[in-house]
């Protein structure tokens, strides 16, 4: 499975707090920060804007590292992502992703 593809199976070469951490784009953290804010209604800086992937070595968004459970999820079962756990189908925490992006869905079915 390639490396960029998140354990909930959004593609993080896509992302675009990825793609400002790896060209250090200030202004574009800015403008990520400042979509996510109003989109979570909570308080996100530029700062937190730093993330080069859910499951790679090296810097990640404050809530991927720390609050998102789907990680959480696939290392207290051993997994690499969620792509090869047997409860995929009827996960309650992957749903909010996959019932969002059908390319998420579609990077876990065949990536096993």
């Amino acid at each position: 499975m390639k490396q960029l593809i998140a354990c909930c199976g959004l593609d993080c070469e896509k992302c675009e707090a990825r793609k400002a951490t790896v060209l250090n784009d200030n202004e574009q953290r800015k403008k990520i920060a400042k979509q996510w804010s109003e989109l979570n209604h909570v308080d996100i800086t530029p700062e937190m804007i730093n993330c080069l992937g859910c499951r790679v070595e090296g810097p990640k968004t404050l809530y991927c590292e720390l609050y998102c459970p789907i990680p959480k999820c696939a290392r207290e079962k051993g997994l690499s992502f969620c792509g090869s756990c047997p409860d995929l189908a009827g996960c309650e925490k992957i749903k909010a992703i996959t019932d969002n992006s059908s390319e998420a869905l579609s990077n876990l079915k065949n990536s096993k």
